[in-house]
This record gives C-alpha cells, sequence and structure tokens, in this order.
C-alpha cells in the first residue's frame, strides 16, 4: 500500500497502538488465560474479522449496540493484558500509527497516482481496480 506524508517520506511504525485486526487465517490456538478467551469471544460476536480500536471495547456496548445492547454488558474492563496476549500467539493483529517527523501527516493511500500539470494517472490500477 501506499502512504503519502508531508514529512521527508519515510515513515515508521510509532507510538501506543490503539487500532487491531483479528487475524483471518490464525490457526486455533489453545489460551490459557481465561480472560484472553472472554475478549476473544467479544471481538468474534462484535467484529468478526474487521478491524476495531479499543475505545471501542471500553464503551457501554462493547462496539456495536447492535450486537451487545446498550445494557453495559458488551464494555470490556482490564483487557489490556488479554489483548497483548491475543497479539503475542498471533491471533490478533496489531496497526500502530505510522509516523514520520514530527507535525507532518501521513495517509494511506490504495493506488499511487502521477500528478501531472494536466492530468492525474493511476499508475498502480490493476485488474482488481
Amino acid at each position: 500500500e501506499t502512504f503519502g506524508t508531508t514529512g521527508r517520506g519515510y515513515i515508521v511504525e510509532d507510538m501506543e497502538c490503539s487500532h487491531y485486526m483479528k487475524n483471518f487465517h490464525a490457526p486455533h490456538i489453545p489460551l490459557r488465560l481465561p480472560r484472553a478467551k472472554k475478549v476473544l469471544a467479544h471481538i468474534n460476536k462484535t467484529f468478526g474479522t474487521l478491524a476495531f480500536c479499543r475505545r471501542w471495547l471500553e464503551r457501554e456496548d462493547g462496539g456495536s449496540s447492535t450486537v451487545n445492547g446498550m445494557s453495559g454488558k458488551g464494555k470490556q474492563e482490564k483487557y489490556m493484558g488479554a489483548l497483548k496476549n491475543l497479539c503475542d500467539v498471533g491471533i490478533i493483529q496489531p496497526y500502530p500509527p505510522l509516523c514520520d517527523i514530527k507535525g507532518s501527516y501521513t495517509a494511506q493511500y490504495e493506488h499511487t497516482l502521477l500528478l501531472r500539470p494536466t492530468c492525474k494517472e493511476v499508475v498502480s490500477r490493476g485488474d482488481d481496480y
């Protein structure tokens, strides 16, 4: 994927991670921590393999009022150790922020664009687009 930046053009994964996604191809891995089992069950039920962020886990509806209702039963508490365990065993993939130099902006693009004075050209166009 392409990452545009207003900085020097070189990005690194940096800072505290807040976004995660379940690894679609992760095999069944027996979990020893009961809390990890509970958090994984919640992630499977609420998000499946869609990306999610930690603040959604902390909401009263646990990230989805449709799935969990608004009773507060979906809210996850003391989940950070369990989430780290799920990342360590490869079930959950962390997606830390992508940073360049301080004060610059970074954006993700699905394609590479060539901006010319008279036109714009998608140079990464393939059969999927």
